[in-house]
Order: structure tokens, then sequence, then C-alpha cells
């Protein structure tokens, strides 16, 4: 049978070129260090010139810091164990996968996947997961350690290509940041910015968090139909057949032990939902703030961590004893055990990461071209639709240096609320816009705190893949989302609707 050749789209060679350029690249830990490396090089360089700016928003002047000089050499030798061991990712991602590990080691999310793939068609698994994805930003980290490797297992175990699945939950997750049903962590922290930012020109504005809610729900929906095309029409196209190393779990229908198992995991998880609902719901909850009795900025929120851990391995623990899987307290340390196997690439990559990381912020670097970037913005002197658009393009480009939402939205907001206030823009709209430009390139930008972990969860399916594989597989998602998103502002300018609660496009 003659073999026959599929014609490259003009976008899939491209693509094909980011990747080659991205993977000829040295091993993300190298680049990582070479990194790090150079950003010690160019603070030399930035403090030998006047590259002073002031901050926007606490009037300090922000001066480049030299790591060639005694007091950087110190920062570097006495710190760099604090940079690896502080960097926050690494906790968060060792404590989830330690509860993930029993349930994974029980045999509890292998049954689970299997029934979803039986019971979910698989074009509508594609949908689902990106959804899920934009879901999971309420519990911010959630999303990344969980979701993210487990929507690649389960395409795998769809017969899909598990880089395909893997790409539509990050999408989700990362990509669609600023899109949700219900508030997270991010949206008092942002409305807090934004009130102290619009109070230099009237002291008496308070910015609600829910204040963007109606064009989050929206959006919600947008990037979740986006996220599902790109994967169907243009990623998995593109990745063709998996022919990697790591085989797709049995799809077998559960047998009667794995039913019982799946029950014992289900009364278990609920008595802990129950738990939760009763520190959640009355208004002086165990689990809420005790000093304000708020949610958002409660226990619960800041130990979101420590309930995965505490669902994934108590319901692991449950299903074992239902199923019979487990035997005795050595074969739940067991799977704790073999989570922390796969680890070993991924921690090697993060020391360097964390190194790069601190570095970067140490120089001020990232603070004078934000704030410069800003500068140049103010004074191009646009108007309307077009002030918005660029407005979103220079935050989406920021997120390339600064991976931090709230760092960049506290070196902007105190320059672009006061002026689009006087042009008769609301902070709740500049936040829109912001919010916008900070979601799209999350996906594409090596400073995203979790970008390290992607890359290593790609590498189990791909032991060639490297940075160039990520940039290039999440490049269109990228495109389409910002195009997306920009669509839709231009159509809520153009209709005049209400942004959030109360919250309107244009000041009184």
């Amino acid at each position: 049978m003659t073999e026959v050749h599929k014609k490259k789209s003009g976008i899939d060679k491209f693509l094909s070129v980011v990747e080659r350029i991205g993977n000829a690249l040295p091993h993300p830990a190298t680049l990582f260090a070479g990194f790090a490396l150079l950003v010690v090089i160019l603070s030399w360089i930035a403090s030998q010139f006047d590259m002073a700016v002031t901050h926007p928003g606490t009037g300090e002047t922000i001066t480049p810091f030299n790591l060639l000089s005694t007091e950087g050499l110190h920062m570097i030798l006495t710190r760099m164990v604090t940079n690896f061991t502080g960097f926050a990712p690494l906790g968060t991602v060792l404590v989830s996968l330690l509860g993930i590990g029993i349930a994974e080691g029980t045999g509890l999310i292998g049954a689970v996947l299997r029934l979803v793939v039986l019971s979910s068609p698989k074009r509508l698994l594609t949908f689902v997961i990106v959804f899920a994805g934009v879901i999971s930003n309420t519990a911010s980290e959630v999303g990344y350690v969980l979701l993210v490797p487990l929507a690649a297992v389960i395409f795998l175990a769809a017969g899909r290509h598990p880089l395909a699945g893997l790409a539509a939950a990050f999408a989700g997750v990362s990509g669609g940041y600023s899109a949700n049903l219900l508030l997270g962590t991010v949206d008092p922290l942002l409305a807090g910015l934004s009130t102290e930012a619009a109070r230099i020109i009237d002291p008496a504005y308070a910015v609600n968090p829910a204040a963007n809610y109606y064009f989050m729900v929206v959006s919600t929906f947008l990037i979740a139909g986006l996220g599902t095309w790109v994967t169907e029409k243009v990623v998995i196209p593109r990745l063709g057949e998996y022919e990697g190393e790591e085989k797709p779990q049995s799809i077998d229908r559960l047998n009667p032990q794995e039913k019982r198992g799946i029950l014992y995991a289900t009364i278990a998880i609920l008595l802990m939902v129950a738990f939760i609902l009763g520190g959640l719901i009355p208004e002086n909850g165990y689990l809420r703030d005790p000093e304000t009795n708020e949610i958002l900025h409660s226990p619960f929120m800041s130990g979101i961590v420590a309930f995965i851990f505490l669902l994934a391995g108590i319901a692991g623990i449950a299903y074992g004893i239902g199923a019979k899987t487990i035997k005795n307290d050595s074969d739940v340390m067991r799977g704790m055990a073999k989570s922390m196997e796969t680890l070993g690439s991924y921690i090697v990559l993060v020391f360097f990461a964390a190194q790069f990381v601190a570095y970067f912020n140490w120089t001020n670097l990232g603070l004078i071209l934000a704030i410069n970037g800003a500068d140049v913005l103010k004074t191009m002197g646009l108007s309307d639709i077009p002030l918005m658009i660029t407005f979103i393009l220079v935050a989406a480009m920021l997120n390339l240096v600064m991976g931090s939402a709230s760092a960049k939205w506290a070196i902007m907001a105190p320059v672009f609320i006061p002026m689009f206030m006087l042009l008769g823009y609301t902070p709740e709209f500049t936040q829109v816009a912001y919010r916008i430009g900070d979601s799209v390139t999350n996906i594409i930008s090596p400073m995203m705190s979790y970008f390290a972990l992607i890359v290593a969860f790609i590498q189990r399916y791909d032991k060639n893949a490297g940075i160039g594989t990520v940039i290039s597989t999440m490049l269109p998602y990228t495109f389409v989302f910002l195009i997306g998103w920009i669509i839709l502002l231009v159509i809520w300018i153009l209709l005049g609707l209400p942004i959030g609660p109360g919250a309107e496009m244009y000041m009184p």
C-alpha cells in the first residue's frame, strides 16, 4: 500500500520551526542555569548606566541591583538553599503528589479514569477537560498539579495523544486564568490594588472583588469552546498518533471489588465535603477567617493544598480497603514513595529555575522593564478601543518577563487606572483588560511558576521534548484566546454591558 504523506499547512510548518528552535536549546535545567548567569551579567551592565525609574505606586526610585557586587555575591551564596526550598510550586507539587500517590497506588485513579472514559463520548472529553481547567483556577494550584497530568492519562486511556489532553488542560488552567464561574483568591487581590490606584483620583472609590464577574462567566464558555477547537483542529492533527513508551491503562469495565472501592471512596469524599461545608457555610465556621469570617482569605483557601492531600489520600485508602488493593500501612507508604520517584528531573529543573527567578527579582530588571513599557503606552495618546487593545498587548508582553499577576498589577494599576479614569473608563473595566493580557501568554511564558512542571509532565510522554515543545504546542491557544477575548471585549464595549455587579465600563 502506498504511503500517503499529508501536506503540512503553513501554521504547522511555523510551529514545527518554533519547536525545532526551542528544542535545539540545551536541557531546560541547563537553560535556566544559563538564564541565571545571564541575569547576573545583565545586572552588572545595567548598573553601569542610569536606568533608574520611579515606582508609580510608591514613588520609590528603582535602580538596577548589581549581583556582581560584594552584596550580590553574598546573596547568591547565602540564599541558594532558600531560593530552592522557598520556590512556591515545589512544596505544592510535593505535598499534593503525596496524596495523589496514595490514590494512584491503591488503584483509585485508574478506576475513576476507566469510568470516565467508558461513560463519556471521546469528543466531549476535550471540552470537559478545558472547562474543568478554567474552573480549577478557583483553587489556584489544583489545576496544575492534578488536572494537567490526569488529562494526559485520560486521553491516553481513550486512545488519543496524551500531550493533546495535557495541552487542553494547561490551556484551561493557565490560559483561561481570568475566566471562571466562581471567584478565586486572585479576585480580591487585584480588586484591592485597583482600589488603591483608583483613590489617586477619587479617595472614596472602592472596587468590589466580584467587579469582573459577568465578563468572567461569559469568558468561561468562550475559552472552553476556543480551547476545544484549537485542541481538535490544530493540536491533535499536528501531534498525530502517539508512539511513545507510556501505555494506556486498561479500560475494562469495573469488577465488583472495584465498584465497592469506588463506593467506599465516594462515601469518604462525601464525609470530607461535609466537614468542609460545615466549616464554611456558618458565618463563624471553623474554616473561615477567624477575624473577618471571610472565605476567600480563610484558612481553607490558604490550606487548599492540604485538602488536596487529605482528599486524595483518604479517598485512596478508602478505595484500597473496599477493593482490597491494600493490606497494611506499608502499601500506603509505597504508593507515596512511588509518586516521589517520578519527580527527580523536575526537582533538578526547579533548583535552577528558582535561582533564575530569584536573581531576576533581586536585580529589579523586571520592574524597570515593566515601568518603562507602561510609560511608552501612556505617551502614545490612543483612545477608546485601540487604547484597550494596546493595553492588553502590553500586559501580554510584560507577562513574558514577570510571572506574577499581582506584582505586575501593583506596578501598572497606579499608572493606567488613573489615566483611564480621566479618559472616562472605570477601574473595573481597566482591570478586565489587564486580566485578558495577563492570561493569554501564561502558557508560553517561562517566567510562569509552573512552566517547569509542565515541561516535566511532557517529558514523561516525549523524552526529547523541551521548552520548544511546550511553546509550539501552546502558541495556537495563545493566539486564538487573544483574538477571541479581544473580540468579546470589543462587543462588550459596543453594547455597553456591565462587566460585573454594579460595575459599568464608563465613569458616571
